[in-house]
């Protein structure tokens, strides 16, 4: 009887240890199943906004595949890879979209990204994909070069270089981007590198007292632009056909300057250890597509990546500048 008890009480003891594990891993597998139907994508603020690209490609995507897209807003592409890299271990998001070719080095470094070229890779205008490293980390959605744009009824003269960004006419008429926190940001960095290599430093000391503010993101920066806060912005060159197709006129000027430009090329990519890996890869080749491209003149004010997409009449003043490699 001792012995007999004894077993009972070990049976009972053994059952209370396996039961909640089975139970925790039939949990487990409902929760995996659901994440199936899910694909959450890390971005920025301007692309998931209620104006931005994100909210109609989703519609679409889950229209074409039945599975939901959650946007998860991390501020700007800088910042997005900083949250992604604090997850490394155990990712939650599946696509990290608004990482750009400023980011290249850093997102090959990261180690935050699974390889993946899409299928339909061949709809992408040429040489995009070399800009952010030609090894399939991110897969390019839209692109523009970088420029300042000029309010022309502010009563101040148009800068014609960044050198003349330095001068006392323009002195807290500037408005920039945080280089740490955005990508406009250090697109301007780089292209001060590009034109004063190693004095660039010393330019940026000159600009300072030009620099009214430095924007944590582009919204922030932009909207205090169009508010009239300041006469200069950085932004891109494809910015003014927003303020045309909206009837705002063309008092926006997107300035070519005579140093040439940086081109900013934006990707999406694939997370290491995404919870949903195939729903991830639908959704990038579905990002390319002429469905998902097509929205993306009219609300991210880009150029599509996709070679094929017409673009909407407020595109066809946009002058396409000398770009610096």
């Amino acid at each position: 009887m001792k012995k007999s008890h004894t077993l009972i009480v070990l049976s009972i003891f053994i059952f209370t240890l396996v039961c909640p594990m089975l139970m925790g891993c039939k949990k487990s597998s409902k929760v995996d199943a659901a994440r199936l139907n899910e694909v959450i994508v890390y971005t920025y603020d301007s692309f998931c906004g209620e104006w931005g690209s994100g909210p109609e490609i989703a519609r679409l995507f889950e229209a074409k595949t039945g599975i939901k897209v959650t946007f998860i807003d991390c501020g700007d592409g800088v910042q997005i890879l900083s949250k992604a890299l604090i997850e490394k271990n155990d990712p939650y998001a599946d696509v990290l979209l608004g990482l750009d070719n400023n980011l290249t080095e850093k997102a090959g470094e990261s180690g935050v990204f699974e390889k993946f070229k899409p299928s339909n890779a061949s709809v992408l205008a040429d040489g995009l994909e070399e800009e952010l490293g030609g090894n399939w980390i991110m897969t390019p959605y839209d692109y523009s070069p970088f420029a300042i744009i000029w309010n022309s009824l502010s009563g101040i003269p148009a800068p014609a270089c960044l050198e003349d960004l330095t001068k006392d006419i323009y002195k807290k008429k500037l408005i920039l981007m945080d280089a740490r926190t955005s990508t406009p940001g250090l697109g301007f960095e780089t292209w001060v590198n590009k034109v004063y290599g190693d004095k660039a430093a010393d330019y940026m000391k000159r600009l300072e007292p030009s620099i009214l503010t430095m924007a944590p993101g582009w919204s922030v920066g932009y909207g205090m632009f169009t508010d009239g806060e300041a006469p200069l912005v950085i932004s891109y060159t494809t910015s003014p056909a927003y303020h045309i197709e909206y009837g705002e006129g063309d008092q926006y000027k997107a300035l070519t300057f005579s140093d040439g430009h940086v081109m900013q090329v934006e990707g999406a990519g694939l997370v290491k250890g995404a919870k949903n890996p195939g729903g991830a890869k639908k959704f990038i080749e579905f990002l390319i597509s002429e469905s998902a491209q097509n929205v993306i003149p009219g609300t991210q004010w880009m150029f599509p990546s996709n070679k094929n997409v017409v673009l909407p009449a407020s595109y066809d003043t946009i002058e396409m500048p000398k770009i610096l490699k």
